[in-house]
């Protein structure tokens, strides 16, 4: 019985070993799993045996336990055209669209981003848009610095505001559950999000400011 579940980036921590097999798109470090590419996450759980079990005559240690199998599909299906017609339809992202994008560069503006994944489908390609200083938080707005929310290689949850120009959707940051979902420290590990303004990198210690998405 496979279960699909949210959409994971490259890096993110999906479980421990003790709880879940790795499958496809799946890695393994320090006893986690991690996503290794982007796509929908899912979860098969193994067949429980039918018919009446055998019963024991003698003391024997026990069976054990089938865990899940984790796995990343690499695309999700954007479903096929009428009559059966090859391809996907392409999804271009809509006011009010939630995406996922990644960090690109960075200016005291604006941060410029690689739209990825709009809704729950991953795009073929990378549309680029731009979340400008006015539209990473809700408030305070005049205090906030871009180098202090985004760094390139981010990956950030945001919402659609405006189509923009010819060249750029503008996004927004500005509501709790919006902003970086997974950073990566100047030392290159892996960070751990400790508020709503600061990561924290797990081997050396250091903080790193950025505009922090509430988890779901």
């Amino acid at each position: 019985m496979a279960q699909t579940i949210p959409i994971a980036v490259p890096g993110q921590i999906l479980g421990p070993t003790r709880e879940y097999l790795p499958g496809p798109g799946i890695h393994v470090h320090n006893s986690n799993l991690y996503a290794s590419i982007l796509g929908p996450v899912s979860k098969t759980t193994p067949p429980k045996p039918s018919g009446p079990q055998k019963r024991l005559t003698k003391i024997t240690p026990a069976a054990p336990v089938a865990l899940p199998t984790l796995s990343i599909e690499r695309n999700i299906s954007a479903g096929s055209g009428e009559g059966g017609s090859k391809g996907k339809a392409e999804i271009l992202p809509e006011v009010n669209s939630t995406v996922l994008c990644r960090v690109t560069r960075i200016a005291p503006r604006q941060a410029t981003v690689a739209i990825l994944v709009v809704g729950e489908t991953v795009l073929d390609g990378e549309w680029q848009g731009v979340i400008r200083v006015q539209d990473v938080r809700a408030t305070e707005k005049d205090k906030v610095k871009i180098f202090e929310s985004f760094r390139p290689g981010d990956i950030v949850r945001a919402v659609v505001i405006s189509l923009g120009d010819q060249s750029n959707y503008y996004l927004s940051t500005a509501t709790n559950n919006l902003g970086v979902i997974m950073a990566t420290s100047e030392a290159g590990n892996a960070m751990y999000p400790v508020s709503w303004k600061e990561y924290k990198d797990p081997e050396t210690g250091a903080s790193e400011s950025r505009k922090v998405a509430k988890p779901f």
